[in-house]
């Protein structure tokens, strides 16, 4: 009997197939948006659905950053809808026609439905390429308290036909002596929860020698400890996944970069603007999900990736990216004020000559100075024009920020493209 190779169909498809389909899911996924969710009606409003079947008009809707979403919920708490109507389900008493079948709590505190049942996030996917399969037995060492991600796995290893032990976080001794009776294959968690469970039972003499494979989420899995798994005998993968979208990307066996899942739309755009990057520069991950319960439209996760160009050697077609390279939330306090990436691209709407810019923050605490460091052809003629330009980008720096800083061309092309765009140099000691 052949093996397959793939969790679906889908993840071989056509590039321009896949896209088309995207693109038409995406027109329908924002018409349902504004019918069933009251906040994104609000936002959309104006916004013709059916013309919303490209990547460019997708690039001209607002973007929802968490922290939007965590100040409108606050202000609604207590009395209110706890989704501040971004939701598409709920309960008795709220404006939703769908019922919910579970609410999540995550940090804080931002409220998450899930509305599906079976699968809901998707995890399924990312499971099978980390090479789990029906029959296996998962120890599943991710929170079910509060926040969603015991389910989000259980639900996808269910979806596989796997049988899982939920662990839950915490409780080495009692999670060492389930796995020693049981013998579980697989493991879900956080990469540092399982060494810590090695380590543990390798110090007693006992080991883990029947766990073969796990899927890691939560925290870095940095090159080294993927080494130390695998002198171990795990062969660990990493998925990039949220309580509020569900699977956003997954690595395979290949271990270059993550595919995207098939179920999202992802764009890789400036921080502190909407508007997308060239591929393979860094930027903030932007994720339109096509859950029919939480239709999160542009939503900011305020982590950095890249595109990676070619496809993925096992086959699958979709889009890889870097996986999780930062935050994009860079955000700085330069004598008691706070400076944004969103205020550093403020100062370059009002210049639309400047390409990308980065402001670094020098100097020592108390007597730092901020330079913006802008790309523009003026800093090649080293004429009147370039001065002219340094004092603009000067003067709107200060109206933007309200703090005197500097501004230094450069010439285009010579600043990183690594999606920085405030840098913070100061001496600490």
């Amino acid at each position: 009997m052949n093996t397959p190779m793939h969790y679906d169909a889908l993840e071989a498809r056509d590039p321009a197939l896949r896209e088309a389909s995207l693109m038409e899911a995406l027109a329908c996924q924002v018409a349902h948006a504004q019918a069933h969710s009251p906040a994104q009606a609000k936002r959309l409003a104006g916004i013709d659905a059916a013309d919303v079947r490209s990547r460019a008009a997708l690039a001209r809707l607002p973007v929802l950053r968490k922290s939007e979403l965590l100040a409108e919920q606050a202000s609604q708490r207590g009395e209110g809808d706890p989704f501040a109507g971004y939701a598409a389900c709920g309960w008795r008493g709220l404006p939703y026609l769908r019922s919910a079948r579970r609410v999540f709590q995550s940090p804080g505190p931002l409220y998450e439905p899930q509305g599906g049942t079976g699968d809901a996030w998707r995890l399924g996917r990312a499971l099978f390429a980390a090479g789990f399969r029906a029959g296996d037995l998962v120890h599943n060492s991710f929170s079910y308290h509060l926040t969603p991600a015991g389910f989000m796995m259980e639900e996808g290893a269910f979806a596989l036909g796997c049988t899982v032990f939920p662990g839950g976080v915490g409780n080495t001794d009692l999670q060492l002596a389930a796995m020693a009776d049981l013998r579980p294959c697989g493991y879900c968690g956080t990469p540092g929860f399982l060494k810590t469970l090695i380590e543990t039972a390798v110090g007693r003499g006992a080991g883990v020698s029947f766990l073969e494979r796990a899927l890691f989420s939560g925290e870095a899995f940095p090159p080294s400890l993927r080494t130390w798994m695998r002198g171990h005998g795990v062969e660990g993968l990493q998925c990039y996944a949220t309580a509020d979208l569900g699977l956003i990307a997954y690595e395979t066996p290949a271990c270059e970069g993550m595919v995207l899942d098939e179920n999202v739309i992802v764009e890789i755009v400036r921080p502190g603007t909407g508007d997308p990057v060239p591929e393979g520069e860094v930027g903030e991950v932007v994720v339109t999900s096509l859950d029919p319960n939480y239709p999160l439209i542009r939503f900011g996760t305020g982590d950095l990736s890249a595109v990676l160009p070619g496809h993925c050697p096992t086959g699958r077609t979709n889009i890889r990216i870097r996986g999780w390279m930062g935050r994009a939330d860079q955000t700085t306090k330069v004598r008691g004020m706070f400076v944004t990436p969103a205020q550093v691209a403020q100062v370059l709407q009002r210049h639309p000559v400047v390409g990308r810019a980065r402001l670094v923050v020098e100097g020592r605490i108390g007597d730092e100075r901020m330079v913006l460091h802008a790309e523009a052809a003026a800093a090649q003629d080293g004429g009147n024009a370039g001065a002219t330009l340094a004092e603009s980008l000067v003067a709107s720096l200060r109206e933007v920020t309200k703090l005197r800083g500097e501004a230094r061309l450069v010439v285009p092309g010579s600043l990183p493209a690594d999606g920085k765009v405030i840098e913070d140099l100061r001496d600490y000691s």
